[in-house]
């Protein structure tokens, strides 16, 4: 029998921190799948019989699984239950994970990456729903400092992890680490977990259908973009138009539409849709310099995957370290202070990375990395507490559903954005750096006298030079275009409201 949280108080929740540990374990584990099997690729082309093209199918599966369901999450946590939905899921992942470690081959692989990514894609969305309503609302920080550190924390040590596993172990234990933490995240959830009532609702298949195909789109347009040179290609262009029709024809559903998938009641509110940009640039910013500093370090300082792992833990360790002191900080500062101090903090140590040069040391890198997880972590508690401190308890779920997606379609814009630029810049910047190579220049003759003789041996040694130094140039490019975006980010604050104090814990119907 459902009975309302006035009877029951939110603070009255048994089990609370058993509750937030199972709840965590499974986010953490879907999180660290995102970016944990990466490292692994070229270690399975073999095994798979796939090639360096194909391979990538193993990533783009799961994002465009993951992409498509995560909207859906809040209509069946409706119709089937929110605790019987994450149970599944956490099931269904921790399963199909192991599928994943046993496959022979691409078609079986990427049929379970499938599976994954259709499964993990409810675990984020209601891991942020249960942790708002199990707890009050003055601890609705600490609350989102907890997840968010899951969050944020989880892409970082991801590719460390994978690597580690890949290196000592088999890469099939990359998929194989997610059963135990699978096993004891299930077995907390199904032992403490509230019930939630259930609120029955039809489905607007027509609308799931439209989003689905832009999301869809998009996600393989992004994600295919790089192998078949983008917009020279006519499979990109089928995928954009698709991507526009299928937004647009949702759009205008939804405006039109009283009971649409997504209920047009949460666009109502400005904290909320404040929120969505803003974790749309947060998404841009974490996963687009995660995406960049691997390769970098490994391209041009000859890390080791360890070695890189190590050098970008203090990252990391700068998040946590941010997340434990604005979950207590939320409470007595104004959250948008916290996000506009934590936006500067970001872009500043993008600036600073705007000075990385092959020939530095890696003293500047960790205390960049330390500075930015200083700052994305002052941002993403506070934004994460302000986005759903004026939503209704019973939007949360959709809500929720549709923060995860838009800070997934943030990550993907970022890569491949970031990604085209390091490539486009590269060539422009070897191409202006080789005129300089002629024997007319008088500063050659001092620098390498072979080149200007043109000694072959000589001139290769330059051409790797030049190509180190337009490879550094274009990583340099990308971060100050990330700083930009950081600085335009900041004034987004002003449109958000700080929330009343509440006298009453929002209701939550459970069982």
């Amino acid at each position: 029998m459902a009975v309302n949280a006035r009877a029951e108080s939110v603070g009255e929740v048994p089990h609370r921190g058993l509750i937030t540990l199972s709840i965590m374990l499974a986010t953490i584990m879907q999180v660290l799948d995102t970016t944990i099997a990466n490292v692994a690729l070229p270690n399975m082309v073999g095994d798979l019989g796939a090639s360096q093209d194909t391979i990538n199918w193993v990533l783009t599966s799961y994002i465009v699984a993951a992409a498509i369901m995560t909207p859906v999450t809040g209509w069946l946590s409706d119709r089937i239950g929110r605790r019987e939905l994450f149970l599944v899921a956490v099931v269904g992942f921790t399963a199909s994970s192991m599928l994943c470690g046993i496959s022979w081959s691409l078609e079986s692989m990427v049929l379970f990456r499938v599976l994954q990514g259709l499964f993990g894609a409810a675990i984020v969305p209601l891991s942020q729903t249960f942790l708002l309503d199990i707890n009050p609302k003055e601890k609705h920080g600490q609350a989102m400092a907890m997840w968010g550190a899951g969050i944020m924390v989880g892409p970082i040590i991801g590719p460390t992890l994978g690597g580690w596993l890949t290196e000592t172990l088999d890469w099939r234990y990359v998929f194989f680490v997610n059963l135990p933490v699978g096993i004891v995240a299930f077995l907390g959830c199904a032992a403490y977990l509230p019930r939630v009532a259930k609120r029955l609702r039809g489905f607007d298949f027509f609308g799931f259908a439209m989003l689905s195909l832009g999301v869809g789109a998009l996600q393989l347009m992004l994600d295919r973009g790089a192998e078949v040179d983008w917009f020279s290609a006519v499979e990109i262009w089928i995928e954009l138009g698709l991507a526009i029709t299928g937004f647009w024809i949702f759009i205008v559903h939804l405006a039109t539409r009283e009971d649409a998938f997504i209920p047009a009641a949460i666009f109502r509110d400005r904290n909320f849709v404040t929120g969505l940009v803003f974790i749309f640039v947060i998404g841009v910013i974490l996963l687009a310099s995660l995406a960049l500093l691997p390769p970098m370090l490994s391209r041009l300082f000859n890390h080791s995957t360890i070695l890189t792992g190590l050098v970008m833990a203090p990252r990391g360790v700068g998040t946590m370290i941010s997340m434990i002191l604005v979950g207590r900080l939320v409470r007595v500062v104004d959250a948008r202070l916290l996000v506009v101090t934590g936006l500067a903090l970001t872009a500043w140590s993008l600036h600073d990375m705007t000075g990385f040069s092959p020939q530095m040391d890696d003293w500047l890198i960790i205390q960049s990395g330390v500075i930015q997880g200083l700052g994305l972590g002052l941002v993403f508690v506070p934004l994460s507490t302000v986005a759903f401190a004026t939503m209704e308890p019973r939007y949360r779920t959709d809500a929720a559903s549709l923060f995860s997606l838009v800070r997934n379609i943030g990550s993907s814009i970022g890569i491949s954005v970031v990604t085209v630029m390091l490539t486009r810049n590269m060539q422009i910047n070897h191409a202006d750096l080789s005129t300089a190579i002629n024997p007319f220049n008088p500063a050659l003759q001092g620098i390498s006298p072979g080149a200007v003789a043109s000694n072959p041996a000589a001139l290769s040694q330059m051409d790797q030079l030049v190509n180190q130094q337009a490879l550094m140039i274009a990583y340099v490019d990308d971060f100050k275009l990330m700083m930009i975006v950081t600085l335009c980010a900041i004034p987004l604050a002003l449109l958000l409201r700080k929330p009343k104090a509440a006298s009453a814990a929002p209701a939550v119907h459970m069982d």
